[in-house]
């Protein structure tokens, strides 16, 4: 068994890194990256440090608390490719031009292939328009510093939101099998995972109903759970419970995956593609 997984593994990792090392070709693109996520941080902080002004205990926050959730929000934006991006859209033109037959051909998972190179592309993002953009916010603001159980279980939470953040982008870009071209679900995925993640608030603001809504969503795996681990809002079997309910929607999500990835290769077949 370990000697059968062992290849598996090393390709895996192999494509990982392949992916890792073609993001970082893109010098420029990350650079202006970076500028941009610490310009939005730093507008964002100040809109609400206003806000926190006006009501310091906003959403269970302290206005601290909030300014470091900001930067967390724009560490994780591309980490998580909130507004899709990654091998989701390759996969989506692959099937679109119909190259995605040459994918199927592969004696490797279609899934675990495009899986891997998405942890490499989010691993390069989190090094590069992660990192950065939060050191600028804790030069200009300071940012609060989570205990060693809630930074190893942000990391850990991290890796997750990645899984899952895959895994839903994986759903809508395999809807061009049917569509032919799935910039419409695309967009539309977008809005959600803009609102329903707490990039824009922190969900702990919304209502109580939507709020408790919002936060069974895979949504807010993004970046509310990350931020709340960080911020000491799960410590001790809350972490364990936080991620677990990540790690339960990787496992629907990605078995959704395989799923509609089965019925799509049976529709590729018969149509002869």
């Amino acid at each position: 068994m370990s000697r059968a997984l062992h290849p598996q593994i090393s390709l895996y990792a192999a494509i990982a890194t392949r992916s890792f090392r073609r993001y970082s070709t893109y010098t420029a693109a990350t650079l202006a990256g970076i500028f941009t996520n610490s310009v939005f941080g730093i507008i964002l902080s100040f809109a609400y440090l206003a806000l926190w002004e006006q009501n310091p205990s906003a959403g269970g926050y302290q206005a601290d608390q909030a300014v470091t959730y900001v930067w967390i929000g724009q560490a994780l934006l591309m980490t998580i490719a909130l507004w899709s991006g990654g091998s989701t859209d390759d996969l989506a033109e692959r099937i679109r031009n119909g190259d995605i037959a040459v994918d199927l051909y592969r004696p490797v998972s279609v899934l675990g292939w495009y899986l891997a190179a998405d942890l490499g592309r989010g691993l390069y993002h989190f090094a590069t328009r992660g990192v950065a953009p939060a050191i600028v916010g804790a030069v200009l603001f300071g940012l609060v510093l989570p205990s060693p159980a809630g930074a190893a279980g942000f990391l850990v939470s991290v890796v997750l939101a990645v899984v899952v953040s895959f895994a839903v982008r994986f759903l809508f870009a395999a809807s061009a099998f049917w569509l032919l071209d799935a910039t419409g679900p695309r967009v539309l995925l977008s809005v959600l995972a803009t609102f329903f993640s707490g990039l824009t608030l922190p969900l702990n603001l919304f209502p109580d109903g939507l709020r408790q809504v919002a936060l069974a969503l895979p949504f807010a795996s993004y970046i509310q759970t990350p931020a709340d681990i960080w911020l000491g809002r799960h410590a001790g079997l809350d972490i364990v419970a936080a991620i677990g309910l990540q790690v339960l929607w990787a496992v629907i999500l990605l078995a959704c995956c395989a799923l509609v990835l089965r019925a799509a290769t049976r529709k590729v077949v018969v149509q002869g593609g």
